[in-house]
């Protein structure tokens, strides 16, 4: 059975209008006007136990509007959502054991008491088993670097060593789903390889299910099988990476190196083969691989002017996720 499941999940958002002046003050006062902001537009989807789920999009797309439903914190306008086969916002006490959660920078850790004592108290509201707990401590003492850090109070933490002990926070209870909001925002390569490498042994160890938002896409090629994009509010995409590729980046870079530095370079070339760039020798045009083939863009290329070498590059991930959310190929 899935562990999430959405059908249709639709959050709209009633935000007053307000009109500039103190008559509109008054008037906003007495006779209060709203208007209707969707967040989230029948967005369906299902999450499998063990997967790791990019969920991305740009800010205000309706990335964090779905995690507070999946979570329980928001009740959905229209639509059905069950995690773990439960409605969240209807039995919130239930899927809170059931989920862990970080959002940003907003800590869950108590902000004077050492790392050590917040764990504890976490034991005891989860009515943790000793065993399991010391497992827990061990575990997050070797992958996550935390065995220096135990009498240390929260409050004198770097910004990498707070947002690894909120993830180990965050899964001391060994919950069936984990929520990630920005993990590694702000933080220096080696904090994100650490808090990468967490979630890809906690998948392997305990299947434990992620869902991680981020505007880092390193994170994505690091730790994600799966990618879910919502633009709008709407899910545009639901697939693999390399389907996400296959999808919407459909142009290739030609980098030419010109035998001649004077040599003509024309702005367009037959096939919709089109200059982006001229630096000295080396002239850079771009095809989209559905309209021409590269050996005819090559071809094309070399038959208005002399040509030493030829490079190929795919667009990469972040170049496709730049052109969805310019609102090409939507």
């Amino acid at each position: 059975m899935s562990i999430i499941k959405a059908d249709d999940l639709t959050k709209v958002y009633r935000v007053p209008v307000r009109q500039p002046g103190f008559a509109g003050t008054i008037s906003a006062f007495l006779r209060p006007e709203f208007r209707e902001v969707v967040a989230v537009d029948r967005v369906s989807f299902c999450v499998e136990p063990g997967e790791i789920v990019g969920y991305i999009g740009p800010n205000g797309a309706g990335k964090s509007s779905t995690i507070k439903m999946l979570c329980g914190i928001l009740v959905p306008t229209s639509g059905e959502v069950r995690v773990g086969g439960i409605v969240p916002h209807l039995r919130r006490q239930q899927n809170a054991m059931q989920i862990g959660v970080v959002f940003g920078q907003r800590t869950q850790l108590w902000w004077d008491l050492p790392v050590r004592e917040t764990f504890y108290l976490l034991k005891n509201l989860y009515r943790i088993p000793d065993a399991l707990y010391r497992e827990n401590i061990d575990l997050f003492g070797e992958l996550l670097g935390l065995r220096e850090l135990w009498d240390v109070p929260v409050r004198l933490l770097s910004l990498g060593q707070r947002m690894r002990a909120d993830i180990a926070a965050s899964v001391i209870h060994r919950p069936r789903l984990l929520f990630l909001d920005e993990p590694t925002i702000g933080l220096d390569v080696v904090a994100k390889e650490r808090i990468r490498q967490f979630l890809r042994q906690i998948r392997e160890e305990y299947n434990t299910t992620v869902v991680l938002t981020t505007h880092d896409l390193r994170d994505i090629e690091e730790t994600c099988q799966r990618v879910l994009m919502i633009h709008r509010g709407q899910l545009v995409f639901d697939g693999a990476l390399h389907a996400l590729r296959d999808k919407f980046g459909n142009r290739s870079l030609m980098r030419v190196e010109i035998a001649s530095r004077d040599a003509w370079c024309p702005d367009r070339l037959p096939g919709n083969v089109q200059l982006v760039q001229r630096n000295g020798r080396y002239a850079y045009f771009e095809f989209s691989r559905q309209q021409i083939s590269a050996s005819d863009a090559i071809r094309s290329v070399c038959s208005v002017m002399p040509v030493r070498d030829v490079t190929l590059q795919d667009a990469d991930l972040e170049s496709v996720v730049k052109r969805v959310y310019g609102g090409e190929d939507v």
